[in-house]
């Protein structure tokens, strides 16, 4: 597993290149590729094994690689807001898979259009924008409208064919929907060996409606780019910023509240809050990650967080008013940084 590192901000790596399947200029001509295909949300453990198989393969045929992934997620597309959860943003998936060293990360836009094609349109898809002739796949990979191709197919069509056998950790397999159960779960700690990596959420700081400073518990509201996360409740979480140091921005601002440290040289520790608000009735509610940093006055509207999740406390609840509110957050706060106290290393 990878041991947890501050994330300071970095440029995508240069030598990678991220297509827009549907915006390829119909002259586009890219080198010789092997292609794995899917929805890789999370970029588990399972997808990095993948991907370890396809620049292999690369390697010994002298092809470049590349991961197609499709925004929206097929289920987001036909389910809408009742699809599930999301693990990872677009742009964390992306941060993911290059990191890991692939030449491309195509888009493809999930769309009527896309939905309808044929396993054949799909296969010469393949063939004709991405001069594909490896395919890395999953064991139950199908594709095309009702899913009416699979790896056979695609193998009489002329493609070179792997099929990865199934990831598994403590003899079960290892899955987006498994990810998203544990998350749901509380089980940072699992989740974490799973994804090979703790789990974190990347978005930027907007304007929230600063209820939390009516009550003196101030919380920056992060962006959450999905339509529902994975997580809900309240968390101690570890906090950096991607464009500068969070430790030394907050102490330039006001260098008598610094906040409390987190576990990188540059991050804060903070008391985090994942949820809907039960108070308001909504059809579809909207889900907020908000981020309480104590001993901390600063403007942090607009930058780029990411929240590492450390430590779940325990489910959203609907308090009766505001003091009793207040209460709460005030109790959590504490019972927070008492876990920062016992826990001076981080512990996945």
């Amino acid at each position: 597993m990878a041991i947890y590192s501050p994330h300071k901000f970095k440029p995508f790596n240069l030598a990678m290149k991220l297509l827009r399947l549907n915006a390829l200029a119909p002259n586009t001509q890219l080198p010789k590729t092997a292609v794995t295909i899917g929805n890789f949300d999370g970029v588990h453990l399972g997808h990095q094994a993948m991907i370890t198989q396809l620049k292999e393969i690369a390697v010994q045929q002298n092809l470049k690689t590349a991961v197609m992934i499709f925004e929206p997620q097929p289920l987001e597309f036909f389910k809408a807001y009742e699809a599930p959860p999301r693990i990872s943003s677009l742009r964390e998936k992306v941060e993911y898979l290059t990191e890991l060293g692939v030449d491309y990360i195509v888009i493809a836009k999930f769309d009527n259009s896309f939905r309808s094609l044929s396993a054949e349109e799909f296969a010469s898809l393949l063939k004709q924008k991405l001069n594909a002739h490896s395919l890395v796949l999953g064991d139950d990979f199908h594709f095309g409208k009702n899913r009416q191709g699979n790896s056979e197919f695609l193998k009489n069509y002329g493609f070179q064919i792997t099929n990865l056998k199934t990831v598994e950790l403590d003899g079960e397999r290892v899955s987006s929907t498994r990810i998203r159960q544990t998350l749901q779960a509380g089980d940072l700690a699992l989740a974490a060996k799973l994804l090979g990596r703790p789990y974190s959420i990347t978005g930027r700081v907007q304007y929230g409606d600063q209820i939390g400073r009516t009550i003196n518990f101030p919380t920056i509201n992060v962006r959450l780019n999905r339509h529902k996360p994975c997580l809900h409740g309240i968390y101690g979480v570890d906090v950096i910023c991607e464009t500068t140091s969070l430790k030394d921005k907050v102490k330039n601002e006001n260098p008598e509240k610094i906040g409390i440290a987190g576990y990188t040289p540059t991050s804060l520790f903070g008391a985090g809050h994942v949820g809907t608000r039960p108070a308001i009735q909504q059809e579809h509610p909207e889900w907020r990650l908000e981020v309480h940093f104590p001993d901390v006055s600063a403007n942090l509207y607009g930058l780029l967080m990411r929240v590492t999740f450390l430590n779940y406390l325990h489910g959203e609840k609907n308090y009766p008013s505001l003091k009793a509110l207040k209460a709460g957050i005030d109790d959590d706060t504490e019972k927070l940084l008492e876990f920062r106290s016992n826990h001076p290393h981080f512990q996945f």
